[in-house]
């Protein structure tokens, strides 16, 4: 009977009585899928949701091959069903308007609080947003088409720049397209048309305008 691989670490097996018995580690009853997501959370763990990693590119070089071992695992995943509806909370890009925002929000006085997308897919609509707490808020309208099982078309259409007391509109400013790698009900993995990465988990929270 094949051995039932799970999430959830299986309790140990019996011990022997003799010295240097039986002994196991949740690692080992891991599936590929949760050890390459284990490795990736690892690598991007102390980079500043990808801040530092523009410094070193033997870092990035790592991720990029830990994105391409997910993307090989989720290749015949459906990721652009109505489970992609989310907020997003960015854990590490290689975006550089992000994380130009992110890294130079003191100049301006203030900081770079959470990064979030926020997708519903029934009603065809993503909101890019960066939060300045405690008021502050930038965020990018955009309307979506699903364009196959993993791609997801976007147009942007408005931009806010927000604080407490004032609000600025900016014009809408492109289009492109995103495919979501890999997903599951923890995180997500996307590439764009550009050529940048993009890991983000499922926030605590849900945002809203």
């Amino acid at each position: 009977m094949a051995l039932a691989l799970s999430s959830a670490c299986p309790p140990p097996p019996l011990r022997s009585s003799r010295r240097g018995g039986f002994r196991t580690s949740c690692s080992i009853f891991a599936n590929p899928a949760q050890r390459a997501k284990r490795k990736l959370l690892e690598l991007i763990s102390e980079e500043d949701r990808g801040v530092r990693t523009q410094k070193d590119a033997t870092k990035r070089d790592a991720i990029v091959d830990a994105i391409e071992s997910m993307a090989v695992i989720g290749r015949s995943s459906i990721t652009t069903g109505e489970s992609l509806s989310s907020t997003w909370r960015l854990l590490w890009t290689t975006e550089k308007e992000q994380l130009f925002i992110i890294e130079k929000a003191g100049l301006f006085g203030t900081t770079a609080g959470d990064v979030l997308q926020v997708i519903d897919v029934n009603k065809r609509i993503l909101n890019n947003v960066i939060t300045f707490p405690p008021d502050g808020v930038f965020f990018v309208r955009s309307d979506i088409e699903i364009a196959s099982p993993q791609r997801v078309n976007f147009r942007f259409n408005s931009a806010v720049l927000r604080a407490k007391n004032w609000e600025i509109p900016l014009p809408p400013f492109g289009k492109g397209w995103f495919e979501n790698v890999y997903m599951d009900a923890e995180i997500r993995v996307a590439k764009d048309i550009r050529g940048d990465y993009l890991i983000v988990d499922r926030a605590p929270y849900n945002w809203t305008e």
